[in-house]
């Protein structure tokens, strides 16, 4: 990746401003809240290592260490130098609430964003799912919510791949993925307008432990119900983001 990056900077324009290598990339990512955590994970699926876990040593449920054992890590216990300990297993999250404000931090995506209210013609036929019984029962449930056009609608999605391909076929890594259903219908199910919540690691399917590592998405979306402060570009002006998963 160093190599590619320094390849980029060299083919452009003099004075460019690209990254110059993949960790200059990285801090361009997260100056702008693209960036993810690492969460610590039980083995088992029991815990995340957060909150009141956040400094545990071992999961309170199974009593599993958190930590890889020596031999996991390569480590001789000869060594004098202080061995850097490597969790057993580690979800990688993306924070949602700036994505979300990225979307509107942009004119022209912050316009599509209200396209489900302000441009969406009610001709009988099913073309979004603004057109819904459950979006319809859901803005008379919630009057405040859906008073404002930029209050956004979440879908939630995952599903299991293997990343190794036929060299591990037991392995599969678990993404959760979420979709704005406040865009027009050619875009919100476009993998440009896609968000990926987080990736939960294998070697197994998470199954009905899959809650544990939703934990930081539920917070944040407790956090989104009632309200972000974030910057309307097309309107020129602050306004309190709202979001909700239906």
């Amino acid at each position: 990746m160093d190599a590619l990056f320094t390849l980029f900077w060299k083919v452009l324009p003099t004075k460019n401003k690209a990254p110059k290598s993949f960790n200059d990339a990285k801090k361009v990512m997260s100056d702008l809240g693209l960036d993810y955590k690492r969460i610590d994970a039980c083995p088992n699926d029991c815990i995340l290592y957060r909150g009141d876990y956040a400094k545990a040593e071992s999961c309170p449920v199974c009593k599993l260490s958190r930590w890889k054992s020596d031999d996991q890590n390569n480590a001789s216990k000869s060594r004098r130098r202080r061995v850097r300990k490597v969790a057993q297993k580690v979800l990688r999250y993306f924070p949602l609430i700036p994505r979300l404000k990225r979307m509107y931090m942009c004119s022209k995506t912050a316009t599509n964003m209200r396209w489900h209210k302000e441009e969406l013609v009610d001709d009988g036929y099913l073309r979004h799912p603004a057109y819904s019984k459950e979006w319809k029962d859901f803005d008379k449930k919630f009057p405040s919510f859906a008073s404002d056009a930029r209050s956004v609608r979440l879908g939630l999605a995952s599903d299991g791949f293997n990343p190794f391909g036929h060299m591990s076929t037991s392995y599969s890594i678990w993404p959760v993925v979420i979709v704005m259903y406040n865009l027009p219908p050619w875009m919100c199910m476009k993998d440009p307008y896609m968000i990926t919540s987080m990736l939960i690691p294998g070697p197994k399917a998470p199954g009905n432990d899959i809650d544990v590592y939703l934990q930081p998405l539920i917070d944040e979306l407790i956090e989104l119900w009632g309200g972000v402060e974030a910057y309307d570009a097309s309107m020129k002006r602050k306004f309190t983001l709202k979001a909700a998963l239906l």
